[in-house]
Order: C-alpha cells, then structure tokens, then sequence
C-alpha cells in the first residue's frame, strides 16, 4: 500500500467522524438563532484580515517602468526583505563537511553527507550525482516540502529502504533532476525529518516540528524563512568545495514549503542561476491570509512593503519557472495565475519576458516538472 492509499483511507476515515458528529449535533456557536440581529461577516477574522489586506501599504511594490528604475527597486527591497526576515549570520562559520555514506545507482551515485551552517546546527543532505556527464556537473539545491522531508524526494520510504517507483505528492522530484543530467544536491530543511525536537519524532515520522521552531524564531525576531534560506546559502558554500560541481551553474527547486524556501532563497541569493517554484507562486492574500498554512510561511509586516510577487521579482532578469495545480486547494489557481502576470512584468522591464514561464497542470498540491525541469537544465546547460 502507497503513501497515497494510506492518505485516501485517512481522508475517508475523517470524513466519516465528520459526518457521524454532523448527525449529533448541527451548533456552530452562541450566534445560533440570532443571524438576524447581528451580521455573521463581523465575528469572521479573516474576513476582517482580506478587509485590511485591500489597505496594506505596499510601500515597495515593483512600479518600475525602466531597468534601471527596476535595479534600484530591487536593491531597497531586497535590503528591507532581509531586515524584515530577520537577517543573517554576520559570520560564515567552517562547514566541519563530512561524507557519511556513498551508495551506488543504476545512473547516478547517491552520497549522504553533513555540514553545519552555523555553530551547533547540523545539515543532513544527498548528493546524486549522475554518471557519464562530463564533469564539473551544474548542481541544484533540491528542497523538500512538509513531510517526511528530504527522504521523500530522493527516493526512501517510510521504513528507510530505497522505494522502487516515486510516491507522494513530490514524486522523488531530486532523482528526477539526476534523470536531467543535473546533481541534486537535497537538503534536509530545518523541522523536517532528522531536523526535528524529541517531542515531535515521538508524534510519527511525518509530524514536523515547524511550530515550535519557527514560533521560536518569531520570538527571537527571526523567521524560519531566514533560517533555511541561510541553510541554502550554506549548502552553494558546500557546493563551491566540490571539484565535480560547478559552483557558477547553480540552480534551486522545490515544491509547497520547498517552494516558499526555493523562492525567497533565489530572491536573496544571486549565486543561484536559475529557479523551479512548484506549488508556491501565488499571493499572500489568496493563499497565505485565506487558507490555514504553516507557521513557517510568515514574516512579519511584509505586507507594508511588498506582495509575493515583488518577491519573486527580486530573482529578475535570472530564469524562473513556477508551476501549478488547476485544484490545489492551498495555493488556489486564480492567486497563482495573478502573482505570475505580476512577475511576468517585472521580467518584461528587464527585457527578459522569455526568462520566465508558469505551468498550470491539471491537478492538486503536486510535483509536476513536465516542462519545469527541462526549463532548468536549459537555464544550467
């Protein structure tokens, strides 16, 4: 049985608890009996937020109209998205890089390995490096979305073992970008996997400690956007240590929180060439403000100065990809169609309108990469 079958049986499941309390009890609350004396509209919260959200300053939203305008805009903008995220590091500590493993594939050589991005935070990655291409190879940063992490994209089960086809909503998307002659370079993103507190691995291999990382974060007045954009920035580091990688061919992918890291990452980080966005693209207000997500997509008071979009607009004039699901249902299709004709702009003034394309695949919060990986290798070649 697939990880997609368990999920139909849970979702069936939850679906009939939700029925069998339906039949108990149909009250929703203390207004019940009283919707003609007060308006239901006023009690909802993120009705109030989309209200506020038409008021947001968006000081820095891209209005540009020439390239150098547009060059400068990035310039303010990307200095108050790293203050706003929290910063980085003013120090670049050793990487104490270490190989822990190195298995051998039919047309690539999976190496496990670890380093740490700042004193007493450990990186676990894999390293798929594929054979018979001409050496050094361009390399990708491969991140994984909510789950099981890094496991999930490289190909490992549930139990550890190396699953013969792919699974999940991220179909082992780093072995897919080996298939592109690319070396995938994925990372274990801090609160995934083996990046998580005692407490939550207790919970089951997929539970992920984002709560109480990035609340923590928030507390310290940091975001865990930051944190794993650093990781990112540490992994290219990594990546320039390696004599079979071309440090100046360096691309990132991943998909949902993979997609949130891909995307700020790529925006702040101008070693990396070229970008793959899938499941993500979209506006803070059709996705972020209208649909419960993870702690870990937020910074605080980023809609006084931009909107995704402007964001995404930091990666100009360099290639970007996005692609997206006709009925994902946290990323609706009509928020990823409008933040993509706003990037698109911004490309345009650049005079790089051919430097960016969007998929829409029909299809839920899913791995898709029909036209988004060959767009990568290309950008890499």
């Amino acid at each position: 049985m697939t990880r997609r079958d368990l999920g139909r049986l849970a979702a069936a499941g939850a679906l009939a608890a939700q029925g069998a309390q339906t039949a108990i009890t149909t009250y929703k609350g203390p207004l019940d009996g009283f919707e003609d004396k007060v308006n239901p509209v006023d009690f909802d919260p993120v009705a109030y937020t989309l209200e506020r959200y038409k008021s947001a300053p968006l000081k820095l939203t891209f209005k540009a109209e020439t390239r150098k305008d547009a060059e400068a805009w990035q310039k303010k903008l990307r200095s108050r998205l790293v203050e706003l995220a929290g910063g980085f590091p003013q120090e670049r500590t050793p990487l104490r890089a270490q190989t822990l493993e190195k298995r051998d594939f039919a047309t690539y050589t999976r190496e496990k390995f670890v380093f740490y991005s700042r004193p007493g935070v450990g990186v676990l990655g894999y390293l798929l490096l594929p054979k018979n291409v001409s050496r050094p190879v361009p390399a990708v940063v491969c991140i994984a979305g909510h789950g099981r992490g890094v496991d999930d994209i490289v190909g490992i089960d549930l139990f550890g073992k190396d699953r013969p086809k792919p699974d999940g909503y991220q179909y082992d998307f780093a072995i897919q970008a080996a298939e592109h002659n690319l070396a995938a370079v994925a990372i274990e993103p801090m609160a995934f996997g083996c990046r998580r507190d005692p407490v939550t691995v207790k919970r089951g291999i997929g539970a992920v400690s984002c709560q109480p990382a990035a609340g923590s974060a928030l507390l310290l007045g940091e975001t865990m956007i930051a944190w794993r954009v650093w990781d990112v920035m540490r992994t290219i580091d990594w990546i320039e240590s390696r004599a079979e990688l071309d440090a100046k061919r360096v691309g990132c992918m991943g998909i949902s929180g993979g997609g949130t890291c891909t995307l700020f990452s790529a925006a702040l980080e101008p070693r990396i060439k070229a970008a793959f966005v899938s499941g993500y693209l979209n506006t803070f207000r059709d996705c972020i403000m209208s649909v419960s997500h993870c702690i870990d997509n937020y910074i605080p008071g980023i809609l006084n100065w931009a909107e995704m979009y402007d964001v995404a607009g930091l990666i100009a004039p360099r290639p970007l990809f996005a692609e997206s699901g006709t009925n994902d249902p946290i990323f609706p299709i009509a928020g990823s169609r409008e933040g993509f004709e706003r990037v698109r702009r911004v490309y345009q003034v650049f005079g790089a309108g051919d430097r960016v394309q969007h998929e829409i695949f029909e299809g839920v919060h899913e791995f898709h990469g029909v036209k988004g990986l060959p767009f990568l290798a290309q950008a890499l070649a």
